[in-house]
């Protein structure tokens, strides 16, 4: 009976997916739909045959479902009114199907709330096939076609998971939940090389190159809520190699991203403000995490770079180098309480760290404190079950330079320099 429970919930749930988001590519459309057919033939079978629907050989499907309350107070990072919010909720299933010994099919659909923070509804967050092109006792290849999951930030291949992040909210310097669903993964290839030796250590070096679809409601999270064409992103380039020396419980890596946007106006006739307008932006990082029995560091570094030409009118154009970091910290007390403690600090313009430039070019439109963003974390996380959890945490944050709309921000809203917010969220997985 939970079988079948489990299973009509996953079908009702991809066909959910299949209607909201037929914007992907037909690549990665045409994956997810083999995928589909073939996880639920596979789950039939298991099922006829009286095996455990998740432990087959071939065949593993996985799901969460994680449900919380949010509080913040002075911004619209959730919603506009400020009051307490249901407005994060994460629902996902997972699977992977072993069709050779060197071909997988895996995938994910997910529905999310979160408020202001990203679109609500379902989406595919990757439909992909894994080519294992190459294996021997020190080397290993794979090259991934499809909509590939990005891996190349230190939690962006666990971001899309809320029990496997270290957070409810990730560090928003990095980890911008305006752009979560450009930034999960891309439509194109990728590919992955790791070395590893009992010398040396191990080495990742991650290459993907790609595009992700834009819906109007991203469009205006981005952009404006008064954006009244389309975006596109035109690619996403990016790059990135992972260090881990031989026996030790550090890792050290670097990044590389180039993407290119573009701006079609819907025209003044139709009421659109804005005009025609290319986009570029460049990200590069260096991170660290160090896993011991109890304690956990872990941080990030970066450089960034944002152009914009037009836009606002025909002739604007803007060119600005932004930089931000984060250190974190978790502490295991116990088998079941993990503490966790945070700073980030994210200048929008490293030669404008208080933003007073950008409030005078503006004429005052743009207050200074959009110019930068500084969160101080605690949180704690208590394992209930093996697959059950409650985590709560709360953020003192200074700075509005990490709120939608991005482009052309919203100061009537958030008026005030200073905000909290505090969040608490069960999650279940199975």
């Amino acid at each position: 009976m939970l079988l079948k429970l489990k299973t009509n919930a996953a079908v009702e749930l991809t066909s959910r997916v299949n209607n909201l988001y037929c914007s992907r590519s037909l690549l990665s459309r045409t994956l997810l739909c083999t995928f589909l057919v073939v996880a639920c033939f596979a789950t039939k079978v298991q099922a006829e045959e009286g095996k455990t629907y998740a432990n087959s050989k071939d065949f593993q499907l996985h799901g969460f479902i994680s449900q919380g309350l949010i509080d913040v107070n002075g911004s619209d990072f959730v919603n506009d009114d400020g009051e307490l919010s249901t407005e994060l909720t994460e629902i996902g299933l997972n699977a992977t199907y072993q069709l050779t010994d060197t071909f997988r099919l895996a995938g994910q659909v997910v529905y999310l709330d979160g408020g202001n923070r990203y679109a609500q509804g379902a989406r595919v967050d990757y439909a992909l096939l894994d080519w294992s092109a190459f294996t021997d006792e020190q080397w290993q290849a794979n090259i991934y076609l499809g909509r590939f999951k990005n891996n190349h930030w230190l939690y962006s291949s666990s971001r899309d998971i809320p029990f496997a992040r270290p957070s409810i909210i990730l560090p928003q310097s990095v980890y911008f939940d305006g752009f979560r669903d450009i930034a999960v993964g891309s439509d194109g290839i990728a590919a992955k090389l790791s070395h590893s030796t009992d010398e040396y250590g191990n080495f990742d070096l991650q290459l993907s190159y790609g595009s992700s679809p834009i819906s109007d409601e991203q469009t205006k999270n981005i952009l404006s809520e008064h954006a009244q064409g389309s975006a596109e992103q035109d690619y996403d380039a990016q790059a990135s190699l992972y260090w881990q020396p031989a026996f030790s419980p550090w890792r050290f890596g670097v990044s590389l991203l180039e993407a290119g946007f573009t701006y079609d106006s819907a025209g003044q006739a139709n009421g659109d403000f804005f005009f025609d307008s290319d986009f570029t932006f460049q990200f590069y990082t260096m991170n660290a995490i160090y896993e011991g029995e109890a304690w956990e560091f872990s941080g990030e570094i970066y450089q960034q770079r944002f152009t914009i030409d037009g836009f606002y009118f025909p002739a604007f154009q803007l060119d600005n180098v932004g930089q931000g970091f984060y250190l974190q910290s978790r502490y295991k007390l116990t088998q079941q309480l993990t503490l966790l403690a945070r700073y980030e600090d994210f200048y929008l313009d490293k030669d404008d760290k208080d933003g007073k430039e950008m409030e005078e070019s503006t004429g005052g439109a743009i207050p200074y404190y959009f110019g930068f963003h500084k969160d101080t974390t605690i949180g704690v996380n208590y394992d209930i079950t093996s697959n059950f959890s409650v985590r709560a945490e709360y953020h003192w944050v200074r700075g509005a330079g990490r709120l939608t709309p991005v482009v052309a921000p919203n100061p009537a809203i958030n008026d005030s320099e200073d905000w909290q917010m505090w969040a608490v969220q069960l999650m279940y997985w199975f």
